[in-house]
């Protein structure tokens, strides 16, 4: 059936059957020659059960209406394209394609589906294997016998029958008839007819043969031999895919043991390779390289507590809450069936640092008390406990208050939908439950174990601070004193910086997310639109061993063409090669290394240079998330509406030539939507009624000589295998290709008078074209230019591409522009992470001003906000300049930790007014700067320099989204730490008030008051 027919006849009425279900939010589909493929995407959430059930409905009340000679629709396996977990091939030089493909087919799919957690498993490549006549068109003509006939004595010769019982002797038996078809044989010895007395037999109008089906698809696989030289052969690949809620590690873990089983007692030459794709690679490397940086977060997290306290009981009292916090997250990430991923590592990596912070000040606040309790009159000491419990309670507010502000701000992830939602919940939800750990572990577990550990400690006996916390507060003394005397002097730069940050932010680029180091590659190919699979196999065969000649490819599964269970096929001009990379294989083999840009660049030059193709370069799972957002496997889908196709080719040719200057844009095709030759059989209805036939008799005539009819099955062992009966050269039964016009002219049909008619005298054949694809979205046909980014913003390019796309491009009425792909969710999340930031200050402000009860105070500790974001914006250019849906995370992150150092020392400034007698402003404003520096500098340094492995290691697997978050929130840090310190203070003496000034309210009091109410919340 040709597209259009196919759209009207079968796409459209699906279509409108589905696009009113509830939940749906697009519908897609790709029409082509005999099929047609319908997405119906569901928003976010839905039930997998519920929308299947729905859509299983929708199809049941329509399938009345679609044409007989049209299969029923089949609703594809419980998969997505992020399903696609596995890629293997099977390949033999001792056997054939066919015999390939019947062994893949049979027992290697069928013990493949039985693994738990695999959904369906896609073939391509190899010959299926089939029973075939083919009858020679002179011989009918010459016995007066239709392909009908030879059909319905195929059918009728194929068949085993129960006859009922027999009693014999009080015993039963089964009385069975046998006559089914078990060999070539038997198929050439059936009788057709009889003329003259005489049997015509199918050997004598045509040759019974074993043959091979026609073929909409092909599969290569290429490997590396001993001596890293490439190996590129034709095989059978296999597209695994997972169930939705199975573990990916999990079923590859099953698959490896399955493939390593069968290879036992494969035959003899078949080899599986089971390393074409593996998205359990990207895990696990992604979770070793987190884990990785968790590790060596905690090592500076332990270098700094130790530095700083100088006392192994203080260090290990404080350390303490980073395993009691890891574990208590893993076993509530457990308890809550959250499993342990890249993510939820990556939000205890960022949250590492932090881990201590609330011990941190608990410690050195009890410690400084201790000191000072030591060196009074034996008469005036207080007892230990009694110390310990005041120093703790000093200091428990601004540690609940800073910690609850800190988790706070990772409440907007909670929010974050689509793909973002999905990755970067897990980090939002480890990092907070991980903090609220360590703070449980501060008001509890810190408190007593100083009392057991600190009284004795030599850090206390000595009744002096560490070196390094001395010699930093003589260092700071001096630059306090001088911003404090000159107050603007500081404060007027300050504002510059804040003013040029906001400037940096606006001018940055956008993307969606950071792109993923994935180890591996995808390149969609294709060519001309009515190509013949052998040549766009030939095409792509030429690519493919192009690609092998880079040695850092170590292997490559190639699809060229539709596979019979693919959802997502593609017409026989296209191809997917997969790439599994090695870039350490150049330095093996003495080789300079390449970076991952340096290799594109060069693969790219070189599959430019072979001409008849274009392709598209992407990453296994970046590729499928453009597929997922846009229904197209490129960063960039400008989508052209309209209904006249020709109209549509028109305006894809003018988008092409305006976005080929653009600077950034690679990878650049239009759909390959074209006219394609067609023969076209108008059917004579008149001289079809002449001789008393149906247009139904003279089609399935055509059909069953040309594409053949599948009249039966031939068993064999527990495999059935299609009997097909069509028209060609017996002696050269596989030509069938190269048929001509003349060829269908002379297709003989069926009269009821017996006469055998030619179908040149019931039809008028003539040759035309037609298109090739019809792409539809939301009931609307639709072409397609797409493109990747490289070197520039995506949200840069996409401008840039409206820009050119609305001055260069006259849309006529009823045609218009959509654009879709990773920019689209990037704009919908960074708008709601901005209406979510904005609430999550005002937050953070009503907490400060309830606390404090001053709203001077809270603009005074909310001021750290913009000194976070002058590092921030300075981190982001230092990444490269790129403003990612990670990046903005990281600065809301930045506000809440930066918030902690604010309330720190504006607290302990309040505490010396009130409760230790300081009454000159300006030396309660020193004094509390001074004492709270060590505090501030460790939690500071802790929180940062944690973040160092994950700052560093960007192109790391796993690494990816956290680097650009660690970058924003370090710079941030230090930027907010550094200026917090100097322009705070002086801030506070020029808008500050001093307390005696104010309504005389009880700060620590007030503190006390709200934190004893506070801690069953985290808790």
């Amino acid at each position: 059936m040709a597209p259009e027919e196919m759209e009207t006849l079968v796409t459209f009425p699906i279509e409108t059957a589905v696009n009113g279900a509830a939940d749906v939010r697009r519908v897609r589909s790709s029409t082509a020659v005999g099929f047609s493929t319908i997405w119906v995407e569901f928003e976010w959430g839905t039930d997998i059960y519920r929308a299947r059930q729905t859509v299983t409905e929708r199809l049941a009340s329509i399938e009345d209406r679609l044409p007989e000679n049209v299969d029923p629709p089949i609703l594809a396996p419980m998969s997505s394209v992020m399903g696609e977990i596995v890629f293997a091939s099977v390949t033999s030089a001792q056997h054939t394609a066919r015999e390939l493909r019947t062994f893949a087919s049979t027992d290697l799919r069928r013990r493949i589906l039985s693994v738990p957690g695999v959904a369906e498993v896609a073939l391509f490549g190899g010959d299926e294997r089939q029973y075939q006549v083919v009858l020679s068109q002179p011989l009918m003509q010459a016995y007066q016998i239709s392909i009908t006939e030879v059909a319905d004595a195929l059918r009728k010769s194929n068949e085993n029958v129960a006859a009922g019982f027999l009693v014999e002797g009080g015993q039963e038996s089964i009385l069975q008839g046998v006559g089914r078809i078990e060999s070539v044989e038997d198929i050439a010895e059936t009788v057709v007819t009889v003329r003259a007395g005489t049997p015509i037999k199918v050997k004598d109008l045509g040759t019974a043969m074993v043959g091979s089906a026609i073929r909409r698809g092909t599969g290569w696989a290429s490997r590396r031999g001993p001596a890293w030289e490439p190996i590129v052969e034709p095989a059978v690949v296999m597209a695994i895919l997972k169930q939705p809620s199975a573990n990916t590690l999990e079923v590859t873990e099953r698959l490896d043991r399955a493939f390593d089983e069968i290879q036992a007692t494969m035959p003899e030459g078949m080899i599986i390779n089971k390393r074409l794709f593996r998205q359990a690679d990207f895990i696990n490397a992604s979770v070793t390289n987190t884990i990785h940086a968790l590790r060596d977060g905690g090592i500076f997290v332990i270098i700094v507590v130790v530095l700083f306290l100088a006392s192994m009981r203080a260090s290990f009292i404080t350390l303490l809450a980073i395993p009691f916090s890891l574990v208590t997250a893993i076993l509530t990430l457990r308890v809550f069936g959250t499993s342990i991923n890249t993510m939820t590592l990556g939000g205890m990596a960022i949250a590492i640092g932090a881990l201590v912070d609330d011990a941190i000040i608990d410690v050195e606040n009890i410690i400084r008390r201790l000191r000072e309790n030591g060196v009074l009159p034996e008469g005036r000491r207080r007892p230990v406990l009694e110390v310990i419990y005041k120093a703790s309670v000093e200091v428990r507010a601004s540690i609940v208050f800073a910690t609850l502000i800190i988790m706070l701000v990772f409440v907007p992830l909670l929010f974050l939908s689509g793909v973002e939602g999905r990755l970067l919940r897990p980090l939002g939800i480890a990092f907070a439950v991980s903090l609220a750990a360590s703070l449980v572990a501060a008001l509890t577990l810190t408190p007593a174990l100083a009392y057991y550990l600190l009284p004795k400690s030599r850090t206390v006996q000595r009744g002096h601070e560490p070196l390094i916390v001395r010699g930093l507060k003589r260092l700071y003394d001096r630059p306090l004193r001088w911003a404090m005397r000159r107050p603007w002097w500081v404060i007027a730069p300050t504002v510059v910086l804040l003013i040029a940050a906001v400037y940096g932010a606006s001018m940055m680029g956008r993307s969606f997310l950071p792109e993923f180091s994935e180890g591996a590659l995808v390149v969609g190919l294709v060519s001309v639109p009515g190509i013949s699979l052998e040549e766009s196999d030939r095409l792509a065969h030429i690519v493919e061993e192009t690609l092998m000649q880079h040695p850092e490819i170590a292997a490559i599964g190639r699809r060229t063409g539709r596979g019979e269970a693919d959802a997502h096929g593609m017409n026989t001009e296209g191809s997917e090669i997969d790439l599994t990379l090695d870039m350490d294989a150049p330095s093996r083999l003495g080789l300079p290394r390449r970076t991952r840009a340096e290799l594109l660049e060069a693969l790219r030059a070189d599959v430019a240079m072979i001409p008849g193709v274009q392709a598209t370069f992407g990453q296994p799972i970046g590729h499928r998330i453009d597929h997922m957002l846009s229904g197209t496997r490129a960063n960039i889908a400008v989508k052209i509406f309209g209904e006249d196709l020709i109209k549509l080719r028109e305006l894809a040719r003018q988008v092409e030539s305006v976005m080929q200057d653009i600077r950034g844009v690679v990878d650049l095709s239009a759909e390959q939507q074209n006219a394609i030759p067609i023969h076209r059989v108008d059917f004579d209805r008149v001289a079809i009624a002449q001789f008393g036939l149906q247009v139904e008799d003279v089609s399935e005539a055509l059909q069953a000589a040309f594409r053949g009819d599948a009249v039966s099955q031939v068993l064999r062992g527990r495999n059935a295998f299609d009997l097909v009966v069509r028209v060609g050269d017996p002696v050269n039964p596989n030509a069938w290709t190269n048929a001509s016009a003349e060829t269908v002219e002379q297709v003989l049909v069926d009269t009821p008078s017996g006469a055998k008619v030619p179908l040149k005298v019931l039809a008028r054949i003539s040759r035309e074209h037609g298109p090739n694809m019809i792409s539809r979205e939301n009931a609307q046909r639709k072409i397609v230019v797409m493109c990747n980014v490289a070197g520039r913003a995506l949200g840069d390019v996409v401008a840039d591409i409206r820009g050119a796309v609305a001055e260069g491009v006259h849309m006529p009425h009823g045609y218009y522009v959509e654009y879709g792909g990773q920019f689209e969710s990037a704009e919908e999340t960074r708008r709601r992470l901005s209406v979510l930031g904005v609430v999550v200050i005002l937050s953070i402000g009503f907490l400060l001003y309830v606390v404090f009860r001053s709203h001077r105070d809270a603009m005074l500790i909310m001021v750290n906000l913009p000194l976070a974001l002058i590092g921030g914006v300075a981190g982001v250019y230092v990444s490269g300049g790129i403003l990612s849906v990670a990046s903005v995370i990281g600065f809301i992150s930045v506000f809440g930790i930066a918030a902690r150092n604010g309330i720190m020392l504006v607290s302990h400034i309040r505490h010396l007014q009130r409760f230790e007698g300081v009454t000159d402003f300006h030396e309660a404003i020193r004094r509390g700067a001074m004492e709270r520096l060590a505090p501030i500098l460790m939690t500071a340094l802790a929180a940062g320099l944690a973040l160092i492995p994950l700052a560093v290691g960007g192109e790391q697997p796993g690494r990816e989204i956290l680097t650009p978050m660690a970058i924003v929130i370090l710079c941030g840090l230090l930027s907010s730490t550094f200026l917090n310190m100097v322009v705070v203070p002086a801030l506070f003496l020029r808008f500050g008030r001093p307390l005696a000034a104010e309504v005389q309210v009880d700060v620590t009091d007030e503190l006390r008051r709200a934190a004893h109410a506070m801690p069953a919340a985290p808790a």
